[in-house]
């Protein structure tokens, strides 16, 4: 039985539970239950009001579906660097996206496999090599605004901050840069981790799950028989040694989608809120060197991840609360970087803050997020570049946000330029 076959199956088993899993949701929401209006539709439009009603229900919070979330700064943190916790069971079940046919590699493993594959791929992402990446962002970001200048009227995501980190990782990767496929594949992708809910998206997962796993077998016999100076031709180099072609296979794909879906999203809400608020986007065009503030106010404020989940190895006390094993413990990191214990005027967009401690946008301890330091690069250059060429920049309509919550940001942003 074909890999896509066994995806559609899975997908065909999924879209029933999910509709299921949508009924239990919408009556516990009914029932009271905060966390299931996150996940119903229309939860998205205004998360952090939901959140703010989750953490005056104080920082444990029960789900009717029998596990735990948390608004709190020190909680999560706490949770995402505890060994006590991993992202899957310990008893091989698989989760729900893997059973679906979207293997995301590094996302879904514990030590020791983790540990392993991840020190295959730290090295492409060292301060040597960010260094090196800096021109090429630079250049991708110029020829982009170039085109945006021409046209003076157009969509912020699909014609700049979608095409720009594309760009970067597909030079990373040494794939052919092809930012309409790659935007769509991505897309299709981002939609599945904020739940399948028909047996249409989970065809529509299915299908590009098997186009990225074409593209890259290819690619993976191309390097195997001409290695270049790309991170696929290292990894290539420790195939049967370290990595199975399995593995190499999935880190790959996993690398190209999160390499530039969670940084789209990140240039688009925090070009959102620098435009909400002009005084904050007057002081970064003022002083351009402040992009690497914004870049981070940003991730604090309105991050593109908004929450992942850990579940308990054994019995763990989690505040004042016993995590029993195989209990899962969701940690909703945009809540806890508005943490009122943690950041003062929490819920104030301030590219002048200076945080006490670290947000969590990137996760935290062993999963902390490989591709941190070329995400800041993008992200300051992208904001620094933008107040530069086009300080009078304006949007011009509607600003649609993508559904879910799991992962935030708008799709059509329709800007001009004077």
């Amino acid at each position: 039985m074909s890999t896509t076959t066994k995806a559609l199956q899975a997908a065909k088993f999924l879209g029933g539970m999910y509709r299921e899993k949508a009924r239990v949701l919408y009556w516990a929401h009914v029932r009271g239950d905060l966390f299931s209006r996150l996940i119903l539709p229309n939860g998205d439009t205004d998360p952090y009001a939901i959140y703010e009603e989750m953490r005056e229900r104080g920082p444990m919070l029960p789900t009717r579906l029998g596990n735990y979330s948390t608004t709190s700064h020190r909680l999560c943190n706490e949770v995402l660097r505890s060994r006590k916790f991993a992202v899957s069971p310990d008893d091989g079940s698989e989760d729900l996206a893997n059973q679906a046919g979207l293997d995301l590699s590094l996302l879904e493993l514990n030590p020791p496999h983790h540990t392993r594959i991840r020190r295959l791929a730290a090295p492409a992402f060292t301060p040597r090599r960010m260094a090196g990446y800096a021109g090429l962002v630079d250049q991708a970001i110029q020829q982009l605004l170039d085109q945006c200048e021409r046209e003076r009227e157009f969509d912020l995501m699909s014609s700049f901050a979608s095409p720009l980190p594309i760009a970067v990782v597909t030079h990373l990767l040494g794939l052919p840069n092809d930012p309409e496929r790659f935007r769509r594949l991505g897309s299709t992708i981002a939609r599945a981790l904020d739940g399948i809910w028909s047996l249409g998206q989970a065809r529509t997962l299915a299908a590009a799950d098997a186009e990225l796993r074409t593209t890259f077998a290819e690619l993976l016999e191309e390097r195997a028989a001409a290695p270049g100076d790309d991170l696929v031709s290292a990894l290539v180099a420790e195939q049967d040694h370290a990595i199975t072609a399995a593995e190499l296979s999935a880190l790959v794909r996993l690398l190209l989608i999160a390499g530039f879906e969670t940084t789209v999203n990140a240039i688009g809400n925090g070009m959102r809120w620098l435009l909400a608020d002009r005084e904050q986007w007057e002081l970064l065009v003022a002083d351009t060197t402040r992009a690497a503030a914004v870049a981070e106010e940003v991730l604090r404020f309105d991050p593109p991840v908004q929450q992942t989940a850990r579940v308990a190895r054994e019995p763990v006390q989690v505040g004042d609360v016993l995590v029993a094993r195989n209990q899962w413990m969701i940690t909703l990191l945009a809540a806890a970087n508005r943490d009122p214990e943690v950041y003062p005027e929490p819920a104030h967009f301030n590219i002048m803050r200076e945080s006490p401690v670290e947000h969590l946008a990137f996760s935290g301890g062993i999963h902390y997020c490989l591709g941190s330091p070329l995400a800041r690069m993008e992200l300051s250059q992208a904001f620094g570049a933008l107040a530069k060429r086009f300080p009078n920049i304006r949007h011009t309509g509607p600003i649609t946000m993508r559904p879910g919550t799991t992962l935030r940001g708008p799709l059509r942003f329709p800007v001009a330029v004077a």
